[in-house]
């Protein structure tokens, strides 16, 4: 937060805590000299609560005194009016920073589809340590699937009647197996190039393996992206094999060769050359590989995904109408074309809307360098657990800092006070409120290293979510209170701003 203001005398911290405060040149961890008083009515003080309560700005300096970047460092703006405790949420963490899914026909990266809920869904089980869920939009895909290929069946199978629906229902859960087949390949390879993966998601229109780190290098980055494809096309070709060792015509033979088609354009379609497919991921990594620059290689396959997209929204209803991929040609106007239109038109978005969130993660990552624990960080003064609020504000005001951090008797910080507890305390109670009833006790990940930065900072803080961390020196010595909204107000001034 950073607009200027003058430092005012301890007096009025206590009758205005509502006003914004400032930051002078005095130490964060609360060894700081006390300002000057100055006249009462000169100007308003500015405080730990009183910022948070008028959402002003305060310019943020370092222990040498040296001025933070301005956009660094603005926080949240927070309304006047007092925020109830129920009203502000317990933990903020910021979007994460990366992740290279593995995609599936029509999975887009999930790298740049942001936050997603803690379970994503259905638990199936952990292969290989990685949980696999099952979201429920797979449920309705399921359904289609079932309708779809049971229509098909009634043609072929005609005899079947009503338990055509049933070996539909076993053709859905078996081609998503192999979807998960395909995914576990881009698992493994992860874990064998020591990436951590997250989780492996079956969703509307395929899956994702949620990998956390983008590969350190262009080769490891081709093999990921190739090894999903290649399980597919070996399934497809099990599945070719396995033709031969039943009788065409019936069910074993059909749900076979459905099985073997549906791998072998689940292969195809991620080798298409654009992102957020496998293709595109190989083509980034060719790109990569020949001009060094990754950021390159990204723009390049994002923009023939973007081209991809649109020659499947327009070429994929007119390949079905000619007749081309072998099925009948259908009436212009008919359901099976708009069908056919829907289709490609759900597929075109996903695809360009991968592509467009590639460009920006690839942006994004080109600026994490600029977050960093040490220029965002908010100086602090330690306080003692039995402290009223009142006064530990003085304090804060008097040292021209924005956070507090309780200590024991030995000086060794145990928990850092949320902004937000402060705010929700009315003024005239601060008096009778002891710091302790609104510090956040510190856990394990919640002492950030100063020179924390980028996206490795953006890990540990996911790692650990909270509102408030405690940022240390190498020494062990405070350096200040690093707030979750300081850096993902930064986050999002990052993706802003262009590359």
């Amino acid at each position: 937060m950073d607009e200027s203001g003058k430092p005012q005398g301890p007096q009025d911290a206590q009758e205005s805590a509502a006003a914004p405060e400032t930051a002078d040149d005095g130490p964060r961890d609360g060894g700081a000299e006390p300002g000057k008083d100055a006249p009462e009515k000169e100007a308003p003080e500015k405080g730990v609560a009183g910022e948070a309560a008028r959402g002003e700005d305060v310019p943020a300096r370092d222990v040498r005194g040296e001025d933070v970047p301005e956009k660094a460092v603005r926080a949240e703006d927070v309304p006047e009016k007092e925020v109830r405790a129920e009203d502000v949420p317990e933990k903020v963490t910021p979007p994460p920073a990366g992740g290279r899914p593995a995609v599936t026909p029509g999975s887009v990266d999930g790298a740049a589809n942001g936050r997603r809920g803690p379970g994503g869904g259905i638990l199936m089980g952990k292969p290989f340590g990685v949980p696999v869920y099952v979201a429920p939009s797979w449920f309705l895909v399921a359904a289609l699937i079932t309708w779809v290929f049971g229509g098909q069946l009634e043609r072929v199978l005609p005899e079947l009647g009503a338990a055509r629906y049933l070996v539909s229902l076993f053709f859905a859960v078996a081609f998503y197996a192999s979807v998960l087949v395909h995914e576990l390949a881009h698992t493994v390879a992860a874990l064998r190039f020591k990436l951590p993966v997250r989780r492996i998601q079956l969703q509307f229109f395929g899956g994702v393996s949620e990998i956390e780190k983008e590969s350190e290098t262009p080769g490891r980055e081709f093999v990921l992206a190739f090894v999903g494809p290649l399980l597919s096309l070996v399934l497809a070709g099990v599945f070719y094999g396995a033709m031969y060792l039943v009788e065409p015509g019936t069910v074993p033979g059909v749900l076979i060769a459905g099985l073997m088609i549906s791998n072998l354009i689940v292969a195809i379609f991620n080798l298409l050359p654009g992102l957020p497919l496998d293709g595109g991921r190989m083509l980034r990594a060719v790109v990569w590989a020949v001009t060094g620059k990754p950021m390159t290689g990204t723009v390049a396959a994002a923009w023939v995904g973007r081209a991809l997209a649109v020659a499947v929204l327009i070429g994929l209803p007119l390949l079905t109408h000619t007749g081309a991929l072998g099925n009948e040609r259908p009436e212009i106007g008919g359901v099976d074309s708009l069908t056919d239109a829907l289709l490609a038109a759900i597929l075109a978005a996903i695809i360009w809307t991968g592509a467009g969130n590639s460009l920006r993660m690839a942006r994004l990552r080109a600026h994490l360098p600029d977050l960093r624990a040490r220029t965002l960080t908010r100086r602090a003064v330690p306080v003692e657990p039995s402290l009223p609020l009142s006064e530990a504000l003085r304090r804060a005001n008097e040292a021209g800092a924005r956070a507090l951090v309780v200590v024991d008797g030995h000086g060794v910080p145990t928990a850092v006070v949320r902004e937000a507890s402060i705010v929700a305390v009315p003024e005239h109670r601060r008096p009778w409120v002891a710091v302790s009833g609104l510090a956040q006790e510190l856990k394990e990940g919640m002492r950030v290293p100063a020179e924390l930065a980028g996206e490795d900072l953006l890990d540990h803080l996911r790692t650990t979510p909270a509102t408030e961390y405690l940022v240390v020196e190498d020494t062990g010595e405070i350096y200040g209170v690093l707030s979750a909204a300081d850096v993902e107000k930064a986050f999002v001034a990052a993706m802003a701003r262009p590359s």
